[in-house]
C-alpha cells in the first residue's frame, strides 16, 4: 500500500500543446492518502482514464510527476510500480482455468502454494465461482470473465494500489450491488489504496470514502458523498450529483439576501459583494416544495411554478416545470397531490450561491 502524490501533473495527447484546451489533464496537485477508497467520477471524456493509467504507468504525463510514499515513479513500469489494475472489459488468459486465471499472479511473485490455494479459494466463494473453479474461461460468459479479473487484481495482499476502471460494465446489474458491496469489505479488510474509475454516481457513492469529481480536464471538487451533495463546489458537481441534479437558477446577491426569478430569498449568513452578471442560485429538489396557490402554508417566499411533467418513481414523484422562464424540478412526497395551480417553496437554508460556477463560501 501506498501514498499517491500527483504533483503538478498535466497530460496533453498532442505533441505541442499550446493552451489549456489542448490539455485532456490540466494541471493537478493532489494526495490519495495510503488506505484510502477513492472514485474518479465524471463524465465521458473528462480524464479519468487517462489519470488512471498515469497512476499506473500505462501512460507518461507530458509534465509532472507522480509519487509514491515520496519517491518517483513517474517513469516506472506497471509492474515496478507494483500496481494491480482492472479493466473495463476483462483481461484474462482464456486457456488456463478460472482456478489458475486466479492464481497466476500469486505464483509469478513466488507465493508459497498452500497460501495460493488458500487465497484462490477465497476469491472463488466471494465472485461465487467455485463451481467453475476446474472450467477453462474461454466457455464463460462476459460477466463471468470480469469477475475473474477482478478476482485477479484482489487476490493479492502485497500491491501498493489496486485501480479499476469501470470495471462492472459488462456486469449483470445485481451482481453489481453485491461486488461493489464486496469491494468495500475487502477495502475495510486490507485497507488497501483502491481507486475506481467511474462515470455512475451510485457506484462512485457507495463505493467511496472520498470521490474525485472530474471536468473537462479539471479536478472540481474532492469529498464525501455527504459534501457533494450538501455543498457541490462547482454548479457541475450539483448537476451531475443526485437524480435529479441541482436547480440552478440566474440571481443577484445583496448581503444575506438573494435576489431570483422575482422573489427574495433571506440566507442565515452574509456573502462577499460580488458581480451580479455571474451570480446563480443553488438548490436541490430535496429542498423544494410544490403547494397550491390558494392554500400556501409557508411564510416563506414563493414562486408562481409552471408544472410540465410528472414522474412516478414509487417512493415519491419527480415534478418537472419552471419558474419565471427557468427550469425548475422538485420532490413531491409519496400521497400529497399534484396542484392544478402550484408555487414553489425553497428551504432557505439549503440554499448555495455560486459564482463564475464556483460555490461562494459565506463570511466567517
Amino acid at each position: 500500500m501506498a501514498r499517491i502524490t500527483l504533483d503538478k501533473l498535466a497530460h496533453s495527447y498532442l505533441a505541442a500543446p499550446k493552451s489549456d484546451e489542448d490539455y485532456a489533464l490540466k494541471q493537478i496537485d493532489l494526495d490519495w492518502e495510503d488506505g484510502g477508497a477513492y472514485a474518479l467520477l465524471g463524465p465521458s471524456g473528462c480524464g479519468k482514464t487517462t489519470l488512471l493509467n498515469i497512476i499506473s504507468g500505462l501512460l507518461t504525463p507530458s509534465a509532472g510527476n507522480v509519487l509514491f510514499d515520496g519517491q518517483p515513479v513517474t517513469q516506472l513500469s506497471p509492474e515496478a510500480r507494483n500496481i494491480a489494475q482492472v479493466f473495463q472489459f476483462p483481461v484474462i488468459y482464456d486457456t488456463m482455468t478460472v482456478a489458475e486465471n486466479l492464481a497466476f499472479p500469486l505464483r509469478n511473485r513466488g507465493v508459497d502454494k498452500r497460501e495460493i490455494e488458500q487465497r484462490v479459494n477465497d476469491m472463488l466463494s466471494t465472485l461465487d465461482l467455485t463451481d467453475k473453479a476446474r472450467r477453462r474461461a474461454a466457455g464463460l460468459t462476459a460477466d463471468e470473465k470480469q469477475k475473474i479479473s477482478l478476482g485477479r487484481g484482489l487476490v493479492r495482499h502485497d500491491v501498493n494500489a489496486i485501480l479499476f476502471d469501470e470495471p462492472l460494465t459488462v456486469i449483470d446489474p445485481h451482481m453489481k450491488w453485491q461486488l461493489r458491496t464486496r469491494l468495500k469489505e475487502l477495502h475495510e479488510q486490507f485497507e488497501h489504496t483502491m481507486i475506481y474509475v467511474t462515470h455512475d454516481q451510485t457506484e462512485a457513492l457507495t463505493f467511496a470514502d472520498k470521490v474525485v469529481v472530474m471536468y473537462e480536464g479539471e479536478i472540481v471538487q474532492i469529498g464525501t458523498p455527504e459534501e457533494l451533495f450538501d455543498e457541490p463546489a462547482h454548479t457541475f458537481v450539483g448537476y451531475f450529483i443526485g437524480s435529479p441534479g441541482m436547480n440552478i437558477l440566474p440571481a443577484e446577491l445583496q448581503g444575506s439576501t438573494l435576489i431570483s426569478a422575482n422573489a427574495s430569498f433571506q440566507l442565515q449568513r452574509n456573502y462577499p459583494v460580488l458581480d451580479a452578471s455571474h451570480v446563480e442560485l443553488g438548490i436541490r429538489p430535496e429542498f423544494v416544495r410544490v403547494e397550491s396557490a390558494s392554500a400556501k402554508q409557508s411564510d416563506s417566499p414563493s414562486l408562481p411554478y409552471a408544472i410540465t411533467s410528472v414522474e412516478n418513481i414509487g417512493r415519491h414523484r419527480i415534478i418537472r416545470g419552471s419558474v419565471a422562464g427557468h427550469a425548475l424540478d422538485a420532490i413531491l412526497p409519496e400521497g400529497k397531490d399534484v396542484p392544478s395551480e402550484a408555487v414553489a417553496v425553497f428551504d432557505e437554508s439549503h440554499i448555495n450561491v455560486y459564482s463564475d460556477s464556483h460555490l461562494v463560501k459565506p463570511r466567517a
